[in-house]
C-alpha cells in the first residue's frame, strides 16, 4: 500500500488513476479538498476497493501518524501543495502553512512511525517529495538548463515555500536518515488541471468567447511536461531512486507562452471552429506582467534518464492535442470547477474587471 497526499488535485489524481490502471497495490489518498482538489477527478474509482479516500490536512500530524500506523504503507508520495504563483503573491501565508509546515508535519509523522517500526518496514519505506523547477529561479535565454546542482534561488512566495520544503526533506535525510527521494518537475499539463493555469485557462476562455490574456510580451519560456509522463517519473523515483537524491523531471519541450497559446488556438480551430469562421487567436490580448515573473525555466533531465531509465513518452505536439481533446470532451467537468471558488478568486484578483486570470502561471 502507498499513501498519496494531495491525490484529488491535478497531478495527484492523475498519479492515482495511472497507478491503479497499472498496479493492484492499494492507495490511501489524503486530501484536504481546497478549491483545486476535486473528487470528480476520481469518480471512476468510486467503487474501487483499492482506493481509500481520507478527507484531511497534511498539517494534522496526528492524523498522518494514525494513517501510517493503521495502514502501514510502504511509501508516502507527497504531492499536496499550494501551487499557483499568482495566488501566492496575493496571499503567501497559505503557502507557508501548507508547503512548509505541511511537509514538516508529514516528515515528523513518518519519523515517529519509523522509530516504532521493525527493520523490514524501515528498510523498505520511501518518502517521495514532489517539488518544482521554480526553486531554481530564472534563466537567461542562452543559459544552460537547470541541473540538480543548480543554485536554489526562488523568486516568488510559492517557489520560496517549495524551496524551504525541499531543504527540510534534505535535512531529514542527513540528520535522521529519513529514506527520502526528491523530484523537481517542470510545468505540467493535461487532464483535470484547474483552469487558473495557462493551458486549461486558455481553452476555457476560448470556448467561452472570452479574451485570452497573456502576461507581458508572452515570451516567457517554460519546459512543458505531460502529466502522465510526470507520473511515470515519480514511479521510477519511488522504485529505483537513490535515497537522498534529487531528480529533475522535464518534458524536453521548451515553449514560449505565446507559442503555447497560438498552438491551442490552432487546435481549437480544427476541433471546435468558431461560428463566425474566425480564429480563436483573434481573442488574444496582452496584459501587464505579474510582479517578479521569471523569464525562463528549462530542465536538464539527464540524471533521471540515465540513472532511472525514464524518459517522456509525449512530445509537446502529441501531449497538447490530447489535452485539448480532453477539455473539449469534458465540458461538464470544466463547468463544475469554474463555479464558486474560481469566480471568487478572479473577482478578488482583478476586481471583477477581467474575464479571467492572465495566462502564464506555473503548474
Amino acid at each position: 500500500m502507498i499513501l498519496v497526499t494531495g491525490g484529488a488535485g491535478f497531478i495527484g489524481s492523475n498519479f492515482v488513476l495511472n497507478w491503479l490502471a497499472h498496479h493492484d497495490e492499494p492507495v490511501i489518498n489524503l486530501d484536504v479538498l481546497t478549491y483545486a482538489g476535486n473528487l470528480e477527478n476520481l469518480a471512476t474509482l468510486k467503487h474501487d476497493a483499492r482506493h481509500a479516500f481520507v478527507h484531511g490536512d497534511i498539517c494534522d500530524g496526528n492524523l498522518v501518524l494514525q494513517l501510517l500506523r493503521n495502514h502501514k504503507p510502504r511509501a508516502i508520495i507527497h504531492f499536496a501543495a499550494e501551487s499557483h504563483v499568482d495566488r501566492s503573491i496575493l496571499g503567501p501565508e497559505a503557502f507557508v502553512q501548507t508547503n512548509i509546515m505541511g511537509t514538516f508535519r508529514l516528515l515528523e509523522a513518518a519519523r515517529a512511525y519509523l522509530a516504532e517500526s521493525d527493520d523490514a518496514i524501515k528498510n523498505s519505506f520511501r518518502f517521495v517529495h514532489v517539488s518544482t523547477d521554480e526553486v531554481y529561479g530564472t534563466l537567461a535565454p542562452d543559459d544552460p538548463a537547470f541541473t540538480e546542482t543548480h543554485r536554489i534561488a526562488p523568486n516568488s512566495p510559492y517557489s520560496a515555500s517549495k524551496a524551504a520544503a525541499d531543504h527540510l526533506v534534505r535535512s531529514y535525510y542527513h540528520t535522521y536518515k529519513m529514506p527520502v527521494v526528491t523530484s523537481n518537475c517542470s510545468n505540467n499539463y493535461g487532464p483535470y488541471q484547474f483552469p487558473e493555469k495557462l493551458i486549461p485557462l486558455i481553452i476555457h476562455n476560448a470556448l467561452a468567447g472570452k479574451k485570452l490574456p497573456i502576461y507581458g510580451d508572452g515570451l516567457q519560456v517554460r519546459d512543458w511536461l505531460y502529466v502522465i509522463d510526470h507520473c511515470t517519473a515519480i514511479e521510477a523515483a519511488l522504485e529505483r531512486g537513490k535515497l537522498g537524491e534529487t531528480y529533475n523531471v522535464g518534458g524536453c519541450n521548451e515553449q514560449p507562452n505565446l507559442v503555447v497559446v497560438r498552438t491551442l488556438c490552432e487546435i481549437l480551430d480544427q476541433l471546435r471552429p468558431r461560428a463566425s469562421g474566425g480564429s480563436y487567436a483573434d481573442q488574444m490580448t496582452f496584459v501587464a506582467d505579474r510582479p517578479g515573473h521569471d523569464r525562463r525555466y528549462a530542465i536538464d533531465a539527464t540524471k533521471i534518464m540515465r540513472d532511472l531509465g525514464w524518459k517522456p513518452a509525449e512530445t509537446f505536439a502529441t501531449g497538447i492535442r490530447k489535452t485539448v481533446e480532453w477539455y473539449v470532451n469534458n465540458s461538464a467537468w470544466v463547468s463544475n470547477v469554474t463555479s464558486g471558488a474560481y469566480r471568487e478568486w478572479v473577482g478578488k484578483q482583478y476586481g471583477g474587471a477581467a474575464p479571467a486570470a492572465p495566462a502564464g502561471g506555473k503548474v
